[in-house]
């Protein structure tokens, strides 16, 4: 099966939450994998805007034939609240980008923005084990990536983000299992790092700030991005130009791709045979468990 979906009554639906959703590539990724898998299914973009995420959610789950749901900025923060189980990740990271409809209709959040990066980084030949990293961003998808990066061995990892409440909230989750090699601030620290990150949306729109200076940078190092589109930021144009390897965002979208395969069940058991839930919503509770 090639080009577009073929929709037709049978059609499960999966969607991506944003605001705005113009930049979404997880379509792109997704519909073709569908074809090639041969699942009846297809993934479209919502628009949410913050005040009317819970509303959609709700109304999401109420649909029969919703698998699942893809979440993208600013919503993988409030998203979690709104799940009924939800990975150790997610409990780490205090944010998700995946929601899972279970056969019993509960939903199970997931977050992959931390592994895709660091597949991301690990197939592009940047071994992030043993370097020192800033990551400018602790939002939905910095704060997972944090976790990763410190899961994946980096020596040491500096945390920006001007919301000082956040920023200590994520501080502490990952102190309680990688104690002592996390440093925060409001401003980037970029002292010493030999990759720098940005995870802020701070690129999507051409008129942007740029996330931090790279002229400030030591020789040699990485500069990563993990804005999709525009697929050459600013940052990463300036960065190039100064002579530092550039990481584009769309390499974390990539590395995510066997995650969502596994987590979304695509290759063993059809998604128009699974039990579904047609509207209760279970009283909303959090679980370690995978």
């Amino acid at each position: 099966m090639t080009g577009a979906p073929s929709i037709s009554g049978t059609t499960r639906l999966y969607v991506v939450l944003g605001h705005p959703v113009a930049q979404v590539r997880s379509p792109a990724l997704m519909n073709p994998l569908f074809a090639r898998l041969g699942i009846d299914a297809v993934l479209v973009p919502v628009h949410a805007r913050p005040e009317h995420l819970e509303r959609i959610v709700d109304g999401l789950r109420c649909v029969g034939n919703v698998d699942g749901i893809f979440v993208t900025v600013p919503h993988k923060a409030a998203v979690v609240a709104l799940a009924d189980r939800c990975s150790p990740m997610v409990e780490i990271a205090g944010s998700a980008n995946a929601l899972r409809r279970d056969a019993d209709g509960s939903w199970y959040a997931e977050n992959f923005d931390g592994l895709g990066f660091v597949a991301g980084l690990v197939a592009a030949g940047h071994e992030p084990k043993g370097r020192r990293v800033a990551l400018v961003g602790a939002g939905g998808a910095g704060s997972a990536i944090a976790a990763a990066l410190l899961s994946a061995g980096v020596d040491r990892l500096s945390v920006c983000d001007p919301d000082t409440a956040r920023l200590a909230g994520l501080r502490s989750r990952l102190d309680a299992h990688w104690p002592g090699r996390t440093v925060t601030s409001a401003e980037p620290d970029l002292d010493g790092a030999d990759l720098v990150v940005n995870a802020t949306p701070l690129g999507l729109d051409p008129d942007d700030p740029l996330p931090f200076r790279p002229d400030l940078l030591p020789p040699g190092g990485v500069v990563a991005d993990i804005i999709m589109h525009p697929r050459e930021t600013r940052l990463l144009r300036e960065a190039a130009a100064l002579g530092h390897d550039v990481h584009y965002g769309i390499h974390m979208l990539d590395g995510q791709l066997d995650s969502y395969r596994a987590f979304f069940r695509l290759t063993d058991v059809p998604p128009t045979t699974r039990p579904r839930d047609v509207g209760h919503r279970a009283r909303p509770y959090h679980d370690t468990r995978g």
